[in-house]
């Protein structure tokens, strides 16, 4: 049976997920993180050298907080964690494993007892647009321009292009968005091949390709309403920037007016539609991402909306046979600005360091050593994901789903990336609501023209609220 997502408290209540996973706390507003005239504290400090270009002092204890989800958390307990204990022996390191980041941090920041670093990830991660605007978040600027260990120049050169961008929050780099995902729909490519079957480069072969998944007894696609309905609308705002290119994405990040009811969304909006109204079985409403990522384990579903952590997520369900590929999603017509090559392909999971750690320095030089070689390689052995450091997976056997990922990205080039999305953490507010109204559009309670205006409205109201910090992005 079916069920739709719970509406959330808005954003001066309560902070990202705590409406869908814990709606028994106590609402706290964005003055709940302290005011953004308290001090910084950093902490104890040591001499500032080039091997150690923040000052950490040696013998500082270090809290690490990690998003334990489809990563897991023993690429922090068994590679980022010991290299920095390596480099500080006397300093003790408290490691905190937890798929409830604001459940577990909110209480803290407002308190003023807070962590050294955040793996601020998962569906009850942070908003860092509200943590930013009460002064919480430490500005990541001197970690981008430190050297890279075991190099010389700045760090930021060492990484892949957008990365600091995609971090920004107020025009200014809080966050470390880690890993370089690439978005499509995934498939098996063993089935797919024992089938004949091949990804489909438009809506109308996507149509027929369905259809032939269907006649085969599967479900052709599908995606978790239940907790995941953000899979979706990736694919919704992807479509819409194939139509008329990157700047849809820019003005709705924007809130500029009318963004929302573009043609090129309401197109990419209503062909979605069509799909879900054909091919969608409504129970996938009710489902959470590893019952239908399971299921397609299990040879029951096709084609699968993700990002590319989708295989070492699945990795202990997925049986040998199986084979993760990825396609880029399909042009909606033969006028789309951006090409079928073109994919989504950006920094994600963020990390920050909170503006009144104990021990700031130590925060910034872990995650210094996460973007160096060793860290960002070590990494990509222990997950099985690809990270913003250049070169840094080189000569290192990928998996199937990472090659396959690997392959579209650089097929699609430079010129056929699509840009991320920052409203979804700068205007919490809107993304859950569109989270509501794509699964409204998907399972046929709404049409695209409905879920554009009703996604405009909640965007006029998130524009005219005072309460809500506005950010900008020029790219």
């Amino acid at each position: 049976m079916s069920a739709a997502l719970p509406q959330k408290p808005t954003r001066r209540d309560v902070l990202r997920g705590l409406g869908i996973v814990a709606l028994t706390v106590t609402p706290l507003s964005a003055c709940a993180f302290g005011s953004s005239d308290s001090p910084s504290s950093s902490g104890p400090t040591g001499a500032v050298t080039p091997e150690n270009p923040f000052g950490v002092a040696a013998d500082a204890p270090l809290e690490v907080v990690i998003f334990k989800g489809g990563l897991g958390d023993e690429y922090a307990t068994g590679l980022h964690e010991p290299m920095y204990k390596k480099e500080f022996p006397n300093a003790a390191i408290k490691h905190v494993p937890t798929q409830q980041i604001a459940q577990t941090l909110q209480p803290r920041f407002a308190g003023g007892d807070v962590p050294d670093v955040v793996a601020n990830s998962g569906t009850d991660l942070m908003d860092t647009g509200v943590l930013q605007d009460a002064g919480q978040l430490l500005e990541l600027t001197k970690l981008f321009d430190a050297p890279p260990i075991g190099g010389s120049g700045k760090l930021r050169d060492t990484l892949l292009p957008g990365t600091v961008e995609s971090g920004l929050v107020g025009g200014k780099p809080y966050v470390l968005n880690y890993i370089f995902t690439a978005y499509g729909l995934w498939y098996d490519a063993e089935l797919f091949k024992a089938k004949g079957w091949q990804p489909a480069t438009t809506l109308e072969e996507l149509d027929a390709l369905l259809g032939k998944i269907k006649a085969a007894g599967l479900q052709p696609y599908a995606y978790p309403g239940k907790n995941a309905a953000y899979y979706q609308y990736w694919m919704i705002l992807i479509s819409a920037a194939k139509i008329a290119g990157n700047q849809v994405l820019l003005d709705i990040d924007n809130l500029k007016d009318g963004a929302w009811t573009a043609p090129a969304v309401k197109q990419a909006a209503e062909a979605w539609a069509a799909i879900g109204k054909k091919y969608l079985d409504p129970s996938f409403e009710g489902l959470t991402h590893t019952e239908v990522q399971t299921a397609q384990n299990q040879g029951r579903v096709g084609l699968y909306p993700c990002g590319s952590w989708l295989e070492n997520e699945q990795k202990d369900q997925t049986p040998a046979t199986f084979k993760y590929a990825v396609a880029a999603t399909p042009s909606i017509s033969a006028s789309d600005k951006l090409p079928y090559g073109s994919i989504r392909a950006a920094a994600g999971e963020g990390y920050i360091v909170p503006a009144k750690a104990k021990n700031a320095p130590g925060g910034l030089e872990y995650l210094r050593i996460m973007l160096s070689r060793e860290g960002a390689r070590g990494f990509t052995e222990k997950t099985g994901n690809l990270t913003v450091v250049k070169g840094a997976a080189d000569g290192l056997p990928l998996s199937p789903g990472n090659k396959s990922a690997a392959e579209a990205q650089a097929k699609a080039g430079d010129s056929g990336i699509i840009t991320y999305s920052l409203f979804e953490n700068w205007y919490k507010e809107l993304e859950t609501e569109l989270r509501s109204q794509t699964n409204a559009l998907m399972f046929g309670r709404i049409t695209g023209e409905q879920f554009c205006a009703n996604m405009q409205r909640k965007a006029d109201a998130v524009k005219a609220d005072p309460a809500v910090p506005k950010q900008n992005r020029a790219s």
